[in-house]
């Protein structure tokens, strides 16, 4: 298919509704609900996070923020500490902005269309569709990246996803597939269908077309290869980027130790955690410790950690000071935004994966 050059396939919506209420996944905690706050929770942190991770996430995340105000009224270090392990940390900053913003643009209650919705920080429009499908049977297509691989692959829609005007063209075509009928609560089951098939049938290397409830229709299959769509030419660019950070720890009273982490600026990698001090070599390290430290400085071992678009090799360099020493740097880098931490209080401290061993052990 070139673009939208063949019709829609009859019998797409109803094939895929039947097979989720059979054979789709039913015992997800943010299933069977149609509260959108806790749908729009669950879909914000299964954004490029598997389903596994978020599973232990979000019992917790709604234990300490069981509704829009308790979020909206929590502090943002408090979100971010809770957060701290799932990656993506924009997409914390701006949970807590959309809660803020639902409490006092809209009364405490989120909009029930998907254009109000998207509206909203951090809201895209397959998020938004996908709160207003789920929770007030709105008649939207969702459009995440398992769908576009499902609906490419269906239709073996061969146009260039790296531009703007194939992804609208599909856009286009993913709402022409939408059922029509006033069937209930047919736009749940049609919306969880399209996720359920992209996560467990239609996988991106290995699709399993022999158990595919619409391998009739798809004419990607019928092409012979369906893993060649979706289409997108533009690839992502990787930098190799070596960070070296300062581990200062200090005696604390009673016997406890404290570690000096500073925030992160609001924008780049880490936004908005604390972290150790980051230097982009150790030369710079060394002289922000002070010549007097050199020989205290302990190296660890390196660790490779992947983003996105960056590979960053994480250096770590522990320095032991003196108690109620100031952080050496303090007086290269200021202080400000920066604080000992005792250790045995880091839980409540949003911190980058990577770095919270070092910290902790």
């Amino acid at each position: 298919m070139s673009g939208g050059s063949r019709p829609l396939p009859a019998g797409f919506a109803e094939a895929l509704i039947g097979w989720q209420r059979r054979d789709g996944r039913h015992g997800l905690p943010w299933q069977g609900t149609r509260d959108p706050y806790r749908v729009w929770l669950s879909e914000i942190m299964l954004q490029q996070t598997q389903v596994s991770t978020v599973l232990s996430y979000y019992p917790r995340f709604l234990d300490r923020f069981p509704d829009v105000s308790a979020l909206a009224a929590a502090a943002v270090d408090d979100v971010m500490a809770l957060w701290s392990g799932l990656g993506y940390y924009t997409r914390a900053r701006n949970l807590h902005r959309c809660a803020q913003d639902v409490v006092a643009k809209w009364d405490g209650q989120f909009p029930r269309t998907s254009a109000d919705l998207a509206t909203l920080p951090g809201i895209g429009a397959s998020t938004a569709a996908a709160i207003a499908a789920f929770c007030f049977g709105e008649r939207i297509s969702i459009l995440d990246g398992n769908v576009r691989r499902v609906l490419t692959r269906l239709l073996a829609f061969d146009q260039d996803l790296a531009q703007a005007a194939p992804q609208r063209l599909l856009w286009d075509l993913a709402q022409g597939l939408v059922p029509t009928g006033p069937q209930g609560d047919d736009m749940a089951a049609y919306t969880q269908g399209l996720m359920d098939l992209g996560a467990t049938v239609c996988t991106r290397s290995r699709p399993a077309c022999a158990l595919c409830p619409v391998n009739d229709l798809c004419e990607g299959r019928r092409a012979g290869d369906p893993t060649r769509f979706p289409v997108r030419t533009r690839k992502l660019a990787r930098r190799f980027e070596a960070w070296w950070l300062l581990l200062v720890e200090r005696p604390g009273q009673h016997g406890t130790v404290e570690v000096w982490l500073q925030k992160r600026p609001e924008r780049g990698i880490w936004a908005g955690l604390y972290c150790p001090p980051v230097f982009d070599s150790r030369d710079a390290l060394c002289a922000a410790a002070g010549a007097g430290c050199a020989e205290q400085l302990q190296d660890g071992e390196a660790v490779a950690h992947a983003l996105t678009h960056r590979e960053l090799r994480l250096h770590p360099v522990r320095l032991a000071c003196a108690p109620d020493a100031d952080p050496p740097m303090a007086v290269t880098l200021g202080a400000e935004g920066g604080r000992w931490v005792r250790r045995d209080q880091l839980a409540a401290v949003g911190l980058p994966a990577p770095v919270r061993p070092w910290l902790v052990a």
